[in-house]
């Protein structure tokens, strides 16, 4: 009912979901319109599969580098990729994810060989475009996911410098548990008339 394409159904059910959760129901639809998005959910609430749907429904296997999720620590990195593989398991993408603590020559060749779809924290993302080991010019989906522990944690900084590299022509999708007038004053900054949902 949602109107996701069947491929990327099929990775639904193989992980055995039948219904969507309150945010995806609401969410998926803008998302699928192109529209930028603030998404107010906790943990648990099926937030991630509420922004990797419609990423794999409108993923173009010949142009790389046409999503970037940018979260604020490596474990939840790790889980938005395992989503992306999970649900898009019938689709010939690549995703991969790149964050600090860990060697980067592993990742410098992913990236290397072209990749669809990056996970990344901000730290090591800054690294990699310094380095000129990535361009951020072709994402034509950007997610924020959980901005207020990215502000907990400092990086607004990193965040805006990493929004610096990326095109214009972009739909921006926003999460945060909660919406304190910081957090208002950055999706302010980086969301075109956005839904809230």
């Amino acid at each position: 009912d949602l109107g996701l394409r069947e491929d990327v159904l099929a990775g639904i059910k193989s992980y055995g979901f039948k219904h969507p959760t309150d945010i995806q129901a609401e969410l998926i639809p803008v998302a699928l319109a192109g529209k930028d998005v603030i998404g107010q959910a906790k943990t648990g609430t099926g937030k991630t599969a509420a922004f990797t749907l419609p990423i794999l429904h409108n993923a173009d296997p010949d142009i790389k580098g046409q999503a970037l999720i940018l979260a604020p620590t490596r474990e939840l990195a790790n889980q938005i990729t395992e989503s992306f593989r999970t649900y898009g398991r019938k689709l010939n993408l690549t995703c991969t994810a790149v964050y600090g603590g860990v060697g980067a020559v592993p990742q410098i060749k992913a990236m290397g060989r072209g990749v669809d779809i990056l996970v990344a924290t901000p730290g090591r993302l800054l690294d990699h475009l310094g380095q000129g080991n990535i361009r951020l010019d072709q994402v034509e989906i950007f997610v924020l996911d959980e901005a207020d522990q990215m502000l907990d944690m400092g990086f607004i900084v990193p965040i805006r410098k990493v929004v610096a590299a990326l095109g214009p022509e972009r739909q921006t999708l926003f999460f945060s548990a909660t919406m304190p007038k910081d957090i208002r004053r950055l999706a302010g900054e980086l969301l075109d008339n956005p839904r809230e949902v």
